[in-house]
């Protein structure tokens, strides 16, 4: 089979991609000299203040004698701490994600009445347009589960008589219809993909509308629809962890940006997913699922210390896995000492890893966690600490509830649409100006050569 035309880089393409790397590098030290704060943070990755919002805060340091001192990561949902959220559905033996989002939206924990309303919309909204399925999902499907959703987003305009109408009444609809088609359109577009391009079973389940979220993924993706309680419990969890992360992450900030614009909510939706799947922000999960693979086979006594202390800072002088220098599922951008998610993630990880037969590798796991950031400080000159963030166990408890790996990014996405949601409807409510920062020119002025007098 030839190559496809469509996708051959030319030597005319590399000429021109060589010329444009050579007339728009930009010299590193024009950032430092111009105090142009790189990816909106500063040295210390604090991040620029480029707007309000009533949803969520991250809590990473706290200050003594106006000096920064780090502290036990800590993250808020509408001035709600997380682990106590958690603590208090987990105690109740409820799913939380369902009341989670209730939260972010209207920004107050929802009563008996209210929740039970609440999941009936988000139930009764669990179904797509007639033949949407058969023609949009599955007669183009995509080795890319996100690319698969976005398009199935966008398309979903099509179907819409008030796609471009953004009255906050009109928006708030679009929004939970689109929160509750999510696992759907996920789950079907790896459905989809699984059997033309794998050669596999095509199998469609219909949405249960009396499900929560969690148990809808599970019932959809298993040709049984069977799943354990723990299980479920366990993604309804990872649901929650992942749902906001305050305006400033990269699909949020997205959100802000696109929604400050005026466009349709289908279009501002599709833009925080090309956020959300790029590795450094929604795809880092399938990194470290894909390190510890690596690490498993080259690792010979996964309890060597030495050994795998070794493997890491082969990791991080590019000798091992991708070469890039990195121990994914390490660091992050806000957090120094701890991610809070991780945190309360871990111990039902355990539980899990202990049922499934897992617990060497969950094992491996926390050895990783406790050696990798002493290794780090070793090998680099760092700004702040850093620790496990929620990447680095949620995809080895999807690798356990035997999610495909090309679901763990739009998972992530539906949990993460509640947050999109809100920030969607603050941006709205609260909207003055289209967001816009100013970027310095630093190249040379020249004058116009006309056509025939140039080289």
């Amino acid at each position: 089979m030839g190559k496809n035309p469509f996708s051959i880089i030319t030597p005319e393409i590399q000429d021109l991609t060589n010329l444009a790397i050579e007339n728009s590098s930009i010299d590193p030290n024009l950032y430092a000299k111009y105090d142009v704060k790189r990816g909106l943070r500063d040295v210390s990755g604090k991040g620029v203040l480029a707007g309000l919002t009533e949803l969520a805060e991250v809590r990473s340091y706290y200050i003594v004698d106006n000096e920064y001192v780090p502290s036990e990561g800590q993250l808020f949902y509408r001035g709600i701490n997380v682990e106590d959220i958690v603590a208090g559905f987990m105690e109740e033996d409820r799913f939380g994600f369902e009341e989670v989002t209730y939260l972010l939206l209207y920004g107050k924990l929802p009563n008996e009445t209210e929740i039970s309303q609440f999941k009936q919309i988000i139930g009764n909204y669990r179904s797509l347009p007639t033949s949407f399925v058969r023609d949009i999902i599955m007669k183009a499907p995509s080795t890319d589960m996100m690319n698969t959703l976005a398009r199935s987003v966008l398309t979903l305009y099509s179907y819409d008589d008030r796609a471009d109408d953004i009255s906050l009444p009109n928006v708030m609809r679009q929004s939970l219809q689109l929160i509750s088609l999510f696992p759907m359109l996920s789950v079907y577009g790896y459905q989809a993909h699984r059997h033309y391009h794998c050669g596999e079973n095509l199998v469609i389940n219909t949405p249960d509308p009396d499900l929560s979220t969690a148990e809808l993924i599970l019932h959809l993706l298993r040709p049984d629809s069977q799943y354990t309680e723990l299980e479920a419990k366990i993604l309804d969890l990872a649901l929650v962890l992942h749902a906001e992360h305050g305006g400033g992450n990269n699909s949020s900030f997205t959100t802000h940006v696109v929604s400050s614009s005026g466009t349709d909510t289908y279009s501002s939706v599709a833009a925080s997913l090309g956020s959300l799947k790029g590795p450094k922000h929604g795809g880092a999960n399938i990194k470290v699922v894909q390190m510890f693979e690596d690490m498993k086979e080259n690792v010979k006594d996964w309890k060597d210390e030495d050994e795998v202390g070794n493997y890491l800072r082969d990791l991080l002088n590019k000798k091992a896995f991708d070469e890039a220098g990195l121990i994914y599922g390490i660091g992050h951008a806000v957090y120094s000492l701890s991610d809070p998610r991780a945190k309360v993630f871990k111990g039902f990880v355990e539980k899990l890893s202990k049922e499934k037969g897992k617990s060497d590798e969950f094992e491996l796991y926390n050895l990783v966690e406790n050696l990798a950031p002493t290794i780090i400080a070793e090998e680099r000159n760092m700004y702040k600490g850093v620790s496990a963030n929620v990447d680095f166990y949620s995809g080895f408890v999807y690798e356990m509830l035997e999610i495909p790996v090309q679901l763990y990014t739009p998972i992530f996405a539906v949990s993460r649409i509640s947050g999109w949601s809100a920030h969607r409807m603050e941006e709205l409510i609260n909207s003055s100006k289209i967001i816009r920062p100013a970027y310095k020119n630093v190249s040379k002025f020249q004058k116009y050569t006309p056509l025939k007098e140039r080289e």
